[in-house]
């Protein structure tokens, strides 16, 4: 099946207006066996979506070389546009992991990649190197397209005037849950502003945690239907680890999503992300029922015999690392 595509921003890479988030099936999630993860990678490109999110913190590079390795050749399969990212801080470092990259899923050349969860001043400054090696990786013809990822305002802010960049890929969801500003809380119409303006220069934008990290996820069609609405924006990526869920978003790209359609999330469970939560203590001190509390590690655990699953937690934290799945 083939979904619409259009350009990202001006970078000449054409994408579907949904892609699919692979985080949810890898380690931090659900955690999915190989062959069961690449059954959803595999068939949501079968679904019509060409676009798909890794990371290199995600580990979720096996999930899409399984889809690919089992499709290649095929009459009809074209290649998806994968876009990844990296916490690297050094020209060497990021070097190593676009090479990674290029031999994990077997590529001559890298559609996107991205500065990873780019931060206030002076994150950006501190990982110039590693943006040195992203503009030379392009330059070289090794990678098409380069830029960050955010979940703060300003930062989206300076991408506008970021000379080399050419996409962003920011968080926004209709909430504000997750949105940062400096030290502070960030709004969606702060976000939303910055995304315009990146778009306006030429910057191609596809935005993240359109569900809030899936504490939204009981409001499905509002929820997407606000991002995508959003001008600027070219493709809304969203995690996926099941067919259902695949189906559900083709749908909903489509058109054909049932205008009452709620999503059955009576087995989801709110969790920490223990890769971006910081240990404030927050959640914990917000919890009417005492359900979190700081584990040997410092970082948040959530006792699921107590948890109400009421979600009060998530719009406190202030890094989104409250997530539900």
């Amino acid at each position: 099946m083939d979904m619409k595509k259009h350009e990202l921003g001006r970078s000449g890479i054409m994408v579907t207006s949904v892609g699919m988030g692979v985080l949810s099936i890898g380690r931090t999630q659900l955690d999915l066996p190989l062959a069961e993860g690449a059954d959803v990678v595999g068939y949501a490109l079968d679904r019509g979506i060409n676009f798909l999110d890794t990371a290199e913190w995600y580990q979720t590079y096996k999930y899409i070389a399984e889809a690919l390795r089992t499709r290649r050749g095929a009459a009809g399969f074209t290649m998806p546009v994968v876009a990844s990212k990296s916490l690297e801080t050094s020209y060497d470092a990021m070097a190593a992991a676009i090479d990674d990259m290029r031999r994990d899923l077997d590529l001559d050349v890298i559609d996107i990649f991205l500065l990873h969860e780019v931060r206030q001043h002076p994150d950006f400054a501190n990982r110039a190197g590693a943006w040195e090696c992203l503009n030379e990786m392009k330059a070289k013809g090794a990678v098409k397209a380069i830029g960050i990822s955010t979940h703060y305002t300003d930062v989206a802010e300076l991408n506008v005037y970021l000379t080399g960049s050419d996409v962003i890929f920011p968080l926004i969801n209709k909430n504000s849950l997750g949105i940062r500003r400096g030290e502070g809380f960030g709004t969606k119409e702060d976000m939303a502003a910055a995304i315009a303006r990146n778009s306006a220069v030429g910057k191609g934008v596809f935005t993240m945690k359109a569900f809030g990290g899936g504490n939204l996820t009981g409001e499905y069609r509002a929820c997407l239907d606000y991002v995508s609405a959003l001008p600027g924006v070219d493709s809304v990526m969203v995690g996926l680890g099941a067919r259902r869920e695949v189906d559900d978003l083709v749908a909903w790209a489509e058109g054909r999503l049932d205008l009452a359609y709620a999503p059955d999330i009576s087995h989801k469970r709110i969790r920490v992300d223990e890769g971006d939560c910081e240990g404030c203590g927050v959640c914990a001190r917000r919890c009417p029922n005492g359900a979190i509390h700081m584990n040997e590690y410092g970082v948040a655990k959530v006792d699921h015999e107590v948890c109400l699953t009421c979600g009060y937690c998530a719009p406190a934290c202030p890094v989104r690392a409250i997530i539900m799945y």
